[in-house]
Parts: structure tokens; sequence; C-alpha cells
């Protein structure tokens, strides 16, 4: 019997899991959305969710914490200094599931995983020659 076991296996050994969901957060962190299917996304937020709440204390523990749950430097560096300083207001729900429908190849729910109140960088207009608008 599975009582309270709420973890998707989705098909997977517990080591290629493991990896798919660093994976996921890990690029969650670096593009600030991610496209992927509903039950995967689901699995990925209660990840990236823990991770915010290790980066919101800041300490070097904290970042070593962080660096051994996620795949890349970069994604480290930006989690402790864009992501979660922006988030340090909230107390949880840092992310959010936008439904896209279904994929059309096996008929997947598709969502986007995305942070709640972080602002990725917006870049400055162009104009039709090249040079920034004022």
């Amino acid at each position: 019997m599975r009582h309270q076991r709420v973890m998707k296996k989705f098909g997977r050994s517990t080591a290629h899991r493991a990896m798919l969901m660093k994976s996921l957060v890990t690029n969650l962190i670096l593009a600030e959305s991610i496209k992927t299917t509903l039950p995967k996304a689901k699995e990925a937020r209660k990840d990236a969710d823990k991770i915010i709440t290790i980066a919101k204390k800041g300490d070097l523990a904290a970042r070593r914490l962080a660096a051994s749950r996620l795949l890349q430097p970069k994604a480290v560096q930006k989690l402790f200094d864009k992501i979660a300083p922006a988030m340090a207001g909230r107390n949880g729900g840092y992310t959010r599931i936008v439904k896209l429908g279904e994929r059309k190849g096996d008929g997947a729910e598709m969502c986007v995983l995305q942070w709640v109140t972080f602002a990725p960088e917006a870049k400055a207009p162009e104009a039709a020659d090249g040079k920034e608008v004022k």
C-alpha cells in the first residue's frame, strides 16, 4: 500500500527522477519560466519553493546546500543575487503554473512553470535603425 506517498515516479529510477527535478529547477532559475507537463511541474514546484526558502537565508551554508541541489554554478549565483531578494517579502508560493492545454503528439497536459513576483530584466526598446530609444 502507498498510503500518504504523494510523489509521482514518472516511470523512472530514483536517480533519474532526482536528476530530472534538479534539471527542471536549475532551468527554471536560469530561464525564469519553463514549459513542461503538468505532473512534472507540480513536482518541480515543490523543489523550487524549498530552494527559495533556503536561498532567503543567504549565508554560506545555504549557498552550499543550494549548490548541492542545483546543476550549474550560474544558477546558484542568480538564485542568491536576483531571485531570492525579489522573493524576500513572500512567505511561500513562489511559483505559478499556467495551463496551456494538451500536447498534440500524446495528449499530455502542458503548462508553464514560472516565478510569481520575480520580473526578468526588461530589454531596452530599439528603434528601427538599431539604436536604443530614450
